[in-house]
């Protein structure tokens, strides 16, 4: 897979509002240059991946961006509208028993990719202990799914139906994933060992 250009869409299909207030920014906050990619209340600034609109399967409830269970590998992924290069992304997020999501980034939209996962990496989301199926390690929450594994010592998770804070790092190729307050996974994107991870061969 040859490199692609450092300006793409980020991804994120699930992103949830922060549980004690439906998602605000502080003044702080807004100071520093932070930006809210999710309102609370409403699809605005998201949409189909490689579409308009969003179409089904997600749906913003009790203040957050709820995803209905109805995709499935080949659809029901959605996208911000705004391209970011090197950011923090910081999202709380719960799941179900037995449920399987993720946030990609760094994404290309084309016609010849009908699914994001083609071109960027994930950082899991997973229900570790309830997954109906066997599961890898490499296949776990935090993990940058099928290439780097999340350091199991400092992957503390909640409870299916509790609250988790992830953080994305990126910083011009360095990657950092963060669950609940630890860097559980890091590398850089686009090294030699990037190039070499198996799901990237051809």
């Amino acid at each position: 897979m040859k490199k692609v250009s450092t300006y793409i869409l980020a991804m994120a299909i699930l992103f949830t509002a922060c549980q004690s207030q439906h998602n605000a920014l502080t003044e702080a906050e807004k100071a520093a240059g932070w930006k809210l990619l999710f309102d609370g209340q409403t699809l605005n600034g998201w949409r189909d991946y490689n579409g308009t609109a969003v179409t089904g399967h997600w749906v913003v409830e009790e203040g957050t961006l709820a995803a209905l269970g109805t995709g499935a590998d080949e659809y029901g992924y959605i996208v911000t509208n705004g391209q970011y290069e090197n950011f923090e992304l910081v999202f709380d997020w719960k799941i179900s028993k037995g449920g399987n999501s993720g946030v990609f980034y760094h994404v290309v939209e084309r016609p010849q990719f009908s699914v994001p996962y083609a071109t960027g990496p994930e950082y899991q989301v997973l229900d570790n202990v309830g997954f109906p199926h066997p599961i890898e390690d490499w296949q776990k929450t935090g993990a940058d799914y099928a290439m780097h594994v999340a350091d199991p010592a400092k992957t503390k998770l909640k409870p299916v139906g509790e609250w988790n804070t992830a953080k994305i790092v990126f910083d011009n190729g360095h990657v950092e994933h963060w669950l609940n307050g630890k860097k559980i996974v890091e590398f850089e994107a686009w090294s030699d060992d990037w190039f070499e991870q198996p799901h990237l061969q051809s």
